[in-house]
């Protein structure tokens, strides 16, 4: 009983003691007796729920302090790991709510409203930050091929890099997915906390909300008949669920007119206690890719950020690396390590291009101003944020990478006046940007700084990442990694001015590890001399 409730009967009690007038008669009085066991009655339940709610707190309280030692090791490590990332946030935002919940039964929800009030100074995530780490460490899944029991083991590609999943966890996922009206997802990390659930019992997520969830998504995917058969366990457990009855007859139909069944006694199979549920015997249907990509360079996509080797090897052996001095006096002493990467398009990496030290000055400039990344819509121009583009972003302007700046116009022989200031980006959960362009393709709006269009991309790599974050070119099944120090270079367009399309590229979801990278995109004006004009599609240097 909350304190709620003992308040209004100790106030109840004493309006009638009031009103009664029971002090003027002692036999009146011996029914205080009565009351008085009533009261500690209610007392003793009382206390016994305040321990329960105590221990429940403790519980909390132990948990969240192993789990503040564990990241307080080495933060940057910790937060590497997408799963402890995601966990993070989900111990701040649905977690929290429980603690929350069991404080506000006492004189806890003076210490939450003191909490509430001080959300404008302590830093929580919100909802749209947990449903968005939901959905990167489902990316990472979709992306990398991960087996669902394995990352909910705490494994990445075979080494168990966290703590496992609770069937609670596993629930918040699985739950998201439905939120987004991904039941692909849905079915996966539901049955995963379904099966968990055996074990983590004491969970506050109930077993019948697992099954409600799951036996819709499994439907949801053209699983009726495993559908029928969640429902029946649904039943079992709250048997005269409103839902659950209708379901039942409208699954049995179905399976009654695909001849699946003849009769509904032939489902009685079906109404046994289920045990562990199995999602590898279904059909599921992962969600598509964004819109407008096909599906064989989606495809490439994918399989370039696992790192399989798609590019013909008679190409590869045509590569060279090389040292390169572009005239340049100061390269003469210490010329420019250059590796081929792509032959058409041109595109080329430069390695130890820009030092520790420099790095740690852009992103301690960039860091306090890093935001959510945004693309120009193409129709209006305007910068917008996107799902297809995960990350936060500043710009650093020219006086403030100066040599930087020169460093690449050197390197690239281009004019660095017209070139935007340098775009610093960092990439959380699951961080990505989907297949797209850096030019703007005819009829598109880019911001317009009377530059012209986009003619190179200069990307500095200020990270190196232990799993996944490649940035990959579909068109042409390249795939370059991030290596501390190094840069990429290619031009956008042709000789001629049109844009080239085989320069499409993405940034591919990084599984273990914090990735930082900068970059310039250097504009046609004023390289007139630089790189002339053609009338041929000839993207070489």
């Amino acid at each position: 009983m909350s304190i709620t409730c003992f308040s209004a009967i100790l106030l109840i009690l004493h309006r009638n003691v009031v009103t009664s007038e029971v002090f003027t008669s002692l036999a009146d009085m011996e029914s205080l007796v009565s009351t008085e066991l009533e009261l500690t009655k209610h007392l003793e339940n009382y206390v016994q729920e305040e321990e329960i709610r105590l221990k429940q707190l403790r519980g909390f309280l132990e948990k969240y302090e192993t789990m503040y030692q564990e990241a307080s090791k080495d933060v940057s490590k910790y937060l590497a790991n997408p799963v402890n990332a995601y966990l993070l946030v989900k111990r701040l935002t649905s977690d929290w709510r429980q603690v929350e919940g069991v404080m506000v039964q006492n004189i806890g929800s003076a210490i939450v409203q003191n909490i509430t009030q001080h959300r404008n100074v302590l830093r929580f995530p919100s909802d749209e930050d947990l449903n968005g780490a939901a959905v990167g460490l489902m990316r990472l899944q979709d992306t990398y091929m991960l087996d669902t029991h394995s990352l909910a083991e705490g494994k990445l590609l075979g080494k168990k890099y966290s703590r496992q999943l609770t069937a609670g966890d596993c629930w918040e996922l699985g739950r998201q997915s439905y939120m987004n009206g991904d039941h692909y997802h849905t079915v996966l990390w539901m049955g995963e906390a379904l099966n968990k659930f055996i074990v983590d019992s004491n969970e506050a997520v109930k077993r019948e909300e697992i099954i409600e969830h799951l036996e819709f998504s499994t439907y949801k995917q053209g699983n009726v008949k495993e559908a029928l058969q969640l429902t029946h366990e649904l039943l079992r457990i709250v048997p005269y669920h409103e839902r659950a009855l209708t379901n039942v007859k409208y699954y049995e139909d179905i399976l009654h007119q695909l001849g699946v069944i003849q009769l509904r006694k032939e489902n009685q199979d079906m109404v046994n206690k289920m045990g562990v549920f199995d999602t590898t015997t279904l059909k599921l249907k992962k969600p598509p890719g964004t819109a407008g990509i096909p599906t064989d360079h989606w495809e490439n996509y994918e399989k370039l950020c696992r790192g399989e080797k798609l590019m013909d090897p008679k190409i590869v052996a045509r590569l060279r690396c090389r040292y390169v001095t572009n005239n340049v006096p100061y390269f003469f002493i210490q010329p420019v390590k250059m590796e081929e990467a792509s032959l058409k398009p041109w595109l080329v990496l430069f390695h130890d291009v820009i030092n520790h030290e420099e790095i740690e000055t852009v992103k301690k400039l960039a860091q306090p101003r890093l935001q959510r990344s945004t693309v120009q819509n193409s129709l209006t121009g305007e910068s917008e944020p996107t799902k297809y583009r995960i990350a936060k972003a500043a710009f650093l302007q020219n006086n403030e990478h100066d040599q930087m700046n020169r460093r690449v116009g050197d390197i690239t022989g281009l004019d660095m006046v017209t070139a935007e200031d340098l775009q610093v980006c960092n990439y959380g959960i699951g961080g990505h940007y989907e297949p797209h362009y850096d030019f703007a393709r005819k009829g598109e709006i880019q911001k317009d700084f009377g530059w012209g269009n986009r003619i190179a991309t200069w990307l500095f790599y200020m990270s190196d990442v232990e799993a996944g974050g490649a940035t990959v070119f579909p068109k042409i099944n390249l795939a370059v990694w991030p290596r501390k120090g190094s840069a990429a270079f290619w031009y956008n367009l042709h000789l001629n001015g049109d844009g080239d399309d085989l320069t499409q590229h993405a940034a591919c979801p990084v599984l273990i590890g914090s990735k930082w990278v900068s970059n310039k995109w250097i504009h046609e004006r004023n390289q007139e001399f630089r790189r002339p004009c053609g009338l041929q599609f000839d993207s070489g240097m």
